[in-house]
């Protein structure tokens, strides 16, 4: 059966005069992931960075550079900018003194004396004066792995730079914080975020709704990566892609939905609001914490005095600890809903 598709689906070639290579190329182009299809491929080219980028170009242009630190949240560049930097100081020889690791897979001693070691003991090749050794998630490292890597950063300084790349520099211990310049990744900003998926709508000729732009960028939070591999995902239904869609394919609930259950209990409808939490857990899928991180987001859209949302805020971590070591998060949602219903009566606010 399998032959005959073959056959079948060449002999459709054949009468539609595509040659064999070109459909393959044209099948590898759609399993592609975006992310890496539209990852930068030079400096400039990273989105929201600007101050790190000029700051990253200045070493481009000396070809030397000290061991760096990257820190920030997911999504906002790390990576991508420490491959440019690679690829524009090496040029084509970059794969050869150019090394990525991730630290979250082996985090101890051992990989530390051993491959990290090896490869920074080794002359780097093609002329290079350096070689790279990029850590990606360097946080996740032990502190004896940490201690031994700060010897290994010092003992091959004269023919290997580290990029160590994080989301929380204050993991790092401070010997080798001392040892980096330290670059610290923003969240994109949305109006950055909004041009550049909307240049990706453009090459793979979507159809996108201003309010699914909109959506996106509300989803992602400053994480271009969860952005473009969001519009993908809603890609894969069809060719136009609209508000609905964003928020159904990422598990997101809309946030006038968050904010008319917080408005409901406010009022003083406890029950209403139960049915409310349950639409949208069981519509959207969505777990005890994500339903907190979007309450804590709707907070700041309420009409309601300052120092209301300063105790709602406050019961809202309260209930997030409760959840994350293990209580019943059904229980801690609804007792955050009660909390709710006893502030808008003891303050007076039903009509918000």
């Amino acid at each position: 059966m399998i032959a005959s598709s073959i056959q079948f689906g060449f002999g459709n070639l054949m009468q539609m005069y595509i040659s064999p290579k070109d459909f393959l190329e044209a099948m590898k182009e759609m399993r592609e992931i975006w992310i890496e299809k539209y990852r930068p491929k030079q400096l400039k080219e990273v989105i929201g960075q600007k101050e790190v980028i000029d700051r990253l170009q200045s070493y481009v242009r000396t070809k030397n550079l000290p061991h760096l630190m990257f820190a920030g949240p997911a999504g906002t560049g790390k990576t991508t900018s420490a491959l440019a930097l690679a690829k524009e100081i090496f040029g084509e020889a970059w794969r050869n003194n150019f090394v990525e690791m991730n630290a979250s897979d082996e985090r101890g001693i051992d990989v530390v004396r051993g491959k990290i070691k090896e490869f920074a003991r080794t002359s780097p090749i093609g002329g290079a004066g350096f070689k790279i050794i990029f850590l990606d998630e360097a946080d996740a490292l032990t502190s004896d792995a940490q201690a031994a890597l700060r010897r290994t950063m010092e003992k091959y300084s004269a023919i290997c730079r580290f990029i160590l790349s994080c989301n929380y520099s204050s993991k790092i211990i401070e010997p080798i914080q001392s040892r980096c310049a330290v670059f610290r990744f923003r969240p994109v900003r949305a109006e950055d975020m909004k041009k550049h998926i909307q240049w990706i709508a453009k090459m793979e000729k979507l159809e996108v709704s201003d309010e699914a732009f909109d959506a996106l960028v509300h989803v992602a939070s400053g994480d271009m990566r969860k952005a473009v591999n969001s519009l993908q995902v809603a890609a894969a239904l069809g060719d136009k892609v609209t508000i609905d869609i964003i928020y159904q394919t990422t598990g997101t609930a809309r946030p006038e939905e968050v904010k008319r259950l917080l408005v409901t209990a406010l009022s003083g409808n406890f029950l209403e609001a139960r049915n409310l939490l349950d639409e949208l857990m069981i519509s959207y899928g969505l777990s005890g914490e994500d339903v907190i991180k979007q309450i804590h987001k709707s907070f700041f859209e309420l009409n309601i005095p300052d120092i209301e949302k300063v105790k709602l805020i406050d019961k809202t971590g309260e209930v997030e600890f409760r959840i994350v070591e293990g209580s019943n998060e059904r229980i801690q949602l609804e007792a955050l809903l009660a909390y709710l219903v006893l502030v808008g009566s003891t303050t007076g606010t039903r009509k918000i």
